[in-house]
């Protein structure tokens, strides 16, 4: 099965809870892995920051090359960087499963995501709140999934902004099944319904699972609560 494959899958009629491993505790990485796939999740997320982009550092390819040597989980690698372009290959050659950029990152996506399909890599476009769906209108129906994000990419916290939810209201709207709906940023127990709420069906979780001592316990309250939102 190709990595596209693999994410296309998990698809979009259930919400599934990403665990962020930008929170996790890398000094014992095997072990947080194990105890996610324990848990129950279905994918991982990875947030690779350059400190261009965005203000702040995380991690590259070799982190995720690890992370594909130690789990079969999907990977949805979220380029936070400048000129995604020029290291797309590095980070399929990694082993993502699905890579998703800012818009705000390139002048024309369409050539990053054609990329992709042809690499059968599932593509993602990303929003910030203050970009407007405008500049990714036109490129949805090349992309398998729309990463909206609730919080200014690469800040630390930030309250959750509500204008994600009209975003994905709005493209939840125009019914596109192929589409993929992603979420991040601030995404709890308090916030996660709505986000499904407004049509999102991938929501990315940081500090509610990691900063919780029994993985498990916080991932079946997550779950619990989106499905609250799928069913509103």
């Amino acid at each position: 099965m190709s990595s596209r494959d693999r994410i296309l899958t998990l698809g979009s009629a259930e919400p599934v809870i990403l665990p962020s491993l930008l929170m996790c505790d890398f000094g014992n990485l095997e072990r947080e892995i194990r105890a996610l796939e324990d848990a129950g999740c279905q994918a991982l997320h990875l947030d690779v920051m350059d400190g261009v982009f965005v203000p702040n550092l995380s991690y590259g390819m070799p982190i995720v090359e690890a992370i594909r040597k130690l789990t079969d989980l999907p990977l949805d690698t979220h380029l936070m960087i400048q000129d995604p372009g020029k290291y797309l290959e590095a980070f399929i050659d990694a082993g993502s499963d699905l890579i998703s950029f800012h818009a705000e990152a390139v002048a024309d996506p369409a050539p990053l995501l054609a990329k992709l399909r042809q690499a059968n890599v599932a593509s993602g476009l990303v929003v910030n709140p203050g970009t407007s769906l405008n500049a990714v209108s036109h490129h949805l129906d090349a992309c398998d999934l729309l990463l909206v994000m609730s919080v200014d990419a690469g800040f630390g916290g930030q309250a959750f902004n509500p204008v994600a939810l009209d975003k994905l209201a709005s493209v939840a709207g125009e019914r596109r099944e192929h589409l993929i709906l992603e979420v991040d940023g601030g995404v709890n127990l308090d916030t996660i319904s709505e986000c499904v709420r407004a049509g999102a069906r991938w929501l990315v979780v940081g500090s509610a699972i990691f900063r919780q001592s029994d993985y498990t316990a916080a991932i079946r309250l997550l779950q619990e609560q989106a499905r609250l939102g799928l069913n509103a």
